[in-house]
């Protein structure tokens, strides 16, 4: 009982958090890790348990959700897609003492890309750089949807800080966004997870409705959060100490 409660405030409060900037991952895969679940099926646990939150939430973000750069919002799903593919495939021949390895150094990257975004996009249009072309979009995307299919913890701080980098202004289309490429890398991800029998299902049921509550919460009330850079450095800090958690673990 007690870990089921545990797994839904954690799914509860990750379901917030995905929906308003993302990071809510670093909530749900330390909780199941925590209750003795192998870190690989761990990861593909949260993966399906944050799918519903994410569906929830890209349904309130629905009149935000569009395209500002270079791709279409087609071209965006396409390739986010393939990427999601690549990297469940990917997940499931990786050993669990590899990917044990990697972890942290995947959640320094997320942490690090998220929180010095907007000086890298800052910095990028001082040198003239503008808006990213169609190509570098496309790579951009596909890196951060492979990277989604691997490992979910982290996925929408990675989408955010690469719609920055892309030349994204609009911070509500932009949560928008992240949430359906989010439901659309967790979907492609899960069908592959459960076809390697790597989920954990009562783990997984339970965090699955409590993110798709606290995504719904969070999503509505994100449009009344008015200075955005606290926003940013409060997921910051999350990130920082969950990655902090994961170096010395």
């Amino acid at each position: 009982m007690l870990e089921m409660m545990v797994l839904f405030g954690a799914g509860f409060a990750a379901g917030i958090l995905n929906a308003i900037a993302g990071g809510g991952t670093f909530l749900t895969f330390p909780a199941l890790v925590w209750f003795g679940i192998p870190p690989v099926a761990a990861n593909a646990t949260s993966t399906l348990g944050a799918l519903p939150g994410y569906v929830s939430a890209a349904w309130a973000f629905r009149h935000d959700v569009k395209a500002e750069g270079s791709l279409s919002l087609r071209a965006i799903f396409a390739v986010s897609t393939v990427g999601a593919v690549i990297g469940a495939l990917l997940l499931i021949v990786t050993p669990s003492d590899v990917f044990v390895g990697v972890v942290p150094w995947l959640l320094l990257i997320a942490t690090v890309l998220f929180g010095a975004g907007p000086l890298i996009l800052k910095f990028a249009k001082s040198r003239g750089l503008g808006q990213a072309g169609v190509i570098a979009s496309g790579i951009a995307i596909m890196m951060v949807a492979v990277y989604g299919g691997y490992f979910n913890g982290g996925l929408g701080i990675m989408l955010l800080a690469a719609f920055s980098l892309l030349g994204f202004q609009n911070l509500h289309g932009m949560n928008g966004l992240k949430n359906v490429i989010s439901a659309i890398i967790s979907v492609v991800s899960s069908v592959a997870f459960i076809s390697a029998d790597l989920i954990e299902w009562q783990p997984a049921l339970v965090i699955g409705v409590a993110v798709s509550i606290g995504g719904y919460v969070g999503a509505s009330q994100s449009r009344r959060i008015k200075r955005t850079d606290l926003l940013r450095w409060f997921v910051t800090a999350v990130g920082a100490v969950t990655t902090v958690i994961f170096f010395v673990s």
